[in-house]
């Protein structure tokens, strides 16, 4: 009986003893990235260590066995995550000065979890590669120490990742209502390789668009290389003169893999084309006689789809007058009058030569049209009348006054009487 007691108490003790019989990884925290900002500093000058700190334990556990029943048994299985207590995380500095104080009593971090600290330092006067260590201490755990390097004014150990650069280049000029060719030339300034290069073209534009197809697999571009991708794109005629904008994305693959993506651009400037015609050609009075003035007006229309601007029009008729004739601007869809006052020209067939020039966004032009103009002869029969009247009259008055008085001899008038 006496050894009932202390007995019980052993059994007591020995069953709510927590047995750690698993724990999948032990919980460690780790560095999993880190950022210096900028990333090549200038001596004797400022900034930023970003650095991220995990938990590696993403399932990190005891398994709490209480009450043994046998060797292998027990009466409850308890499993519990495993949490990391991170007292203090600092950076010490190997040649770099670091402005902030170390973080203490930061707290526990779960399993997988992560955060990011940030440093500030300042850079010593002599240029060089620095790698001040960050030092984190874990409750019951190992500490850990990091290296970061930090290029204070050295190209050494910096890697230029792929870095494309788009050009675009016309084959003509962009007039709406026509085609229009670019070349666009992919230019990888980076050193290393940018691999799976694709370029998409955004169809957002209402006046232009592809002709065939707006996505093109150019493949790999090593550093220092470029490759090229013909384009031809419809316009809208009606499309108004100015810049048209296209996006273009591009997208391409690290040599780690990494996919990235940037946005690019197109720019076309769009010109306006004037297409200058005739409307009519009119004469005032509508019917000509020669040697008589009048007045002839030639209407002129544009067609294009550009603005005609110093609009002038001057013809060779051989007939004195106004021969040139300034119109100024002619908008597309509209058309305008040229008239010349003209003194007048000779009856039949006057062949002449019209010339106009005028400018639009294409720059300076000339066209010439053969043109005739028809002046009928005069109408005398109104004259040859009025002399025959004439001539009546004056051999009427002959007779009258001048014959029967020579007839009488005596040279005296009919109605003079004889005495």
């Amino acid at each position: 009986m006496k050894w009932t007691i202390p007995i019980l108490v052993i059994f007591a003790l020995l069953s709510a003893i927590v047995v750690p019989v698993s724990a999948e990884g032990a919980p460690t925290v780790t560095i999993t990235d880190y950022k210096v900002t900028p990333s090549v500093l200038m001596p004797d000058s400022s900034g930023t260590i970003t650095i991220t700190v995990k938990n590696t334990a993403t399932s990190a556990s005891v398994v709490q066995k209480i009450g043994q029943m046998s060797d292998t048994a027990y009466d409850t299985t308890k499993t519990m995550d495993i949490n990391v207590n991170i007292e203090s995380i600092k950076l010490e500095g190997n040649g770099i000065k670091v402005l902030s104080k170390s973080f203490d009593r930061i707290g526990e971090i779960g399993p997988g979890q992560s955060f990011p600290i940030t440093f500030y330092i300042h850079t010593p006067s002599k240029s060089g590669m620095y790698y001040p260590e960050v030092w984190i201490d874990t409750t019951g755990g190992k500490s850990t120490k990091y290296p970061v390097p930090v290029n204070v004014n050295t190209a050494v150990g910096i890697e230029r990742q792929a870095i494309l650069i788009m050009d675009s280049s016309l084959g003509g000029t962009a007039n709406p209502g026509e085609e229009i060719p670019v070349t666009l030339t992919l230019r990888n300034a980076g050193q290393t390789l940018a691999d799976n290069v694709v370029v998409k073209i955004e169809n957002t534009s209402a006046v232009v668009a592809p002709k065939n197809a707006d996505l093109y697999h150019v493949g790999a571009i090593s550093g220092g290389g470029e490759q090229t991708v013909q384009l031809v794109f419809l316009s809208d005629k009606k499309a108004n003169a100015g810049l048209v904008r296209i996006p273009v994305t591009i997208s391409y693959s690290t040599l780690d893999g990494i996919p990235r993506t940037q946005s690019s651009g197109i720019d076309l400037m769009m010109k306006g084309k004037a297409e200058l015609g005739f409307v009519s050609v009119d004469t005032n009075p509508p019917r000509l006689t020669e040697n008589t003035p009048f007045d002839l007006t030639i209407r002129i229309e544009n067609t294009g789809t550009g603005e005609a601007k110093q609009v002038s029009a001057t013809i060779d008729l051989p007939a004195e007058g106004t021969k040139e004739a300034f119109i100024g601007k002619i908008k597309p869809g509209n058309d305008a009058p040229a008239v010349y006052l003209l003194e007048g020209a000779k009856a039949g067939n006057h062949p002449y030569t019209l010339t106009i020039t005028y400018t639009d966004d294409m720059g300076v032009h000339t066209m010439t049209r053969q043109m005739n103009v028809r002046v009928p002869a005069g109408d005398n029969s109104g004259n040859i009348i009025l002399g025959l009247i004439i001539l009546g009259v004056l051999l009427f008055v002959a007779y009258r006054y001048w014959y029967l008085p020579k007839k009488n001899g005596d040279g005296t008038f009919p109605w003079v009487r004889k005495n």
